[in-house]
């Protein structure tokens, strides 16, 4: 048995919050601790995609200067 079949998942199809594969890997986000977390998890994604978001732009700006420095 696999550890994401005793964890918490985000049905993204059904909006539910899911204990172990019940649904395809397709329509599931996770895996989560607590059924808590999980129902959390658009908000969780949305707030990791931001960050990321800052973290490229801030990868992609120190690019253009090292470019344009000649580095």
């Amino acid at each position: 048995m696999s550890s994401g079949e005793r964890k918490y998942w985000y049905n993204t199809t059904s909006g539910e919050v899911e204990y172990g594969y019940m649904s395809p890997a397709v329509d599931r986000v996770g895996p989560f601790d607590t059924a808590e977390a999980a129902s959390h998890a658009i908000q969780t994604l949305r707030e990791r995609s931001e960050a990321w978001a800052v973290e490229e732009a801030i990868d992609e700006d120190w690019r253009k200067v090292s470019d344009a420095d000649g580095k």
